[in-house]
């Protein structure tokens, strides 16, 4: 750590403030201690804590080493103790032999100093005690500060970490169901199977290429998704069927990469997967009061037999909205008239 005065200079200003306050302070204690001023009086005062002054900087070091961590609490106040006498005892000895030298002998400051000399002494062992507790105060602040560093580094390990995490709950299960569906290809429809392969490494070349939390443009991501899609139409045809209303505006607007991923794989699980009938995924985006609205709706087959989700991928991106845009972000889903529609509200102007 840097000498917590030296190096700022707000502090070394406010540090020489508080010794001309001192130094008028011990004016007012001599004045008691000898009964009347003499000509030397302030002088005396302001020399003698322009000295201290230059002591109490340099005591910054032996504190600093004695206060390592190492030394045990005994040991750490008997070396202040020591350090403290030392400070002091030199602190007079160099104001005795400055003032002695360069005043003239009529001035009568030789019963001037033996009748202040036991203030002198107990104002310097108060003044002491002050710079190590000042040096105490910016160590303790220091170590605080450095510790909340710490914390903010460690939450922001955290929260990328779990970024990465909720990131690769995605791709492993589209990975897979696209695998066993080219599996079934190869022997049904070589040349469908041959055409999902193209796609697939394509849409995994996007996802592999940013494994940072980066935010992409909703053009980037939409290219990316028509990929998704365009795998899906491979294994469904016509049964699946796609449509975008996308304001021009929209386009450039930055977003979490694969955010919105598990949201069309939740369209097509439990739209497509699950209905004999066509199912239409729409997608619309627009800017609605400074807030980036993103709509994906899907017709599905409302009978309650049929199976339905866990939620994970609606809890997925909920949770990647907290963590990149806290509580300016949010998630609405709506189930009307056999039309499941996912909502999302995104700051415009967050990135």
């Amino acid at each position: 750590m840097r000498h917590p005065i030296l190096s700022n200079r707000v502090r070394l200003i406010v540090w020489w403030l508080v010794w001309i306050f001192l130094a008028l302070g011990q004016s007012l204690l001599f004045y008691y201690a000898f009964g009347s001023f003499i000509e030397i009086s302030l002088v005396d005062s302001l020399i003698s804590l322009l000295i201290y002054s230059g002591i109490g900087l340099s005591l910054w070091y032996p504190f600093r080493f004695f206060n390592s961590g190492e030394i045990r609490t005994p040991t750490l106040i008997f070396n202040m103790v020591i350090s403290g006498a030392l400070s002091i005892t030199l602190w007079i000895l160099i104001t005795k032999f400055i003032m002695t030298t360069v005043l003239p002998e009529q001035n009568n400051y030789q019963a001037y100093w033996t009748a202040t000399f036991p203030y002198r002494v107990g104002s310097g062992v108060f003044i002491y005690g002050l710079i190590i507790l000042t040096y105490f105060l910016f160590e303790s602040l220091s170590n605080l500060s450095e510790k909340n560093a710490k914390e903010a580094r460690l939450e922001s390990l955290v929260k990328e970490t779990e970024l990465k995490m909720l990131r690769s709950q995605i791709n492993p299960h589209f990975l897979f169901n696209s695998l066993n569906s080219i599996s079934s290809l190869t022997i049904t429809d070589p040349e469908k199977a041959r055409d999902m392969v193209v796609k697939l490494s394509e849409f995994m070349r996007y996802a592999l290429s940013r494994k940072d939390e980066q935010p992409v443009s909703l053009q980037n991501e939409l290219e990316n998704l028509r990929l998704y899609l365009e795998i899906e139409k491979v294994r469904f045809g016509e049964k699946l069927i796609t449509e975008e209303n996308i304001e021009p505006d929209c386009l450039d607007l930055k977003i979490p990469v694969m955010l919105l991923q598990p949201l069309y794989e939740n369209a097509v699980k439990h739209g497509v997967y699950e209905s004999t009938e066509s199912v239409r995924i729409v997608t619309t985006a627009k800017i609605i009061d400074g807030y980036f609205e993103i709509n994906i709706s899907n017709n599905y087959d409302p009978s309650p037999s049929l199976k339905r989700g866990t939620g994970t991928g609606v809890m997925n991106v909920t949770r990647r909205l907290e963590l990149f845009y806290g509580n300016k972000a949010s998630i609405k889903t709506v189930k009307e008239n056999g039309i499941y529609t996912v909502t999302l509200y995104i700051p415009k102007d967050f990135l």
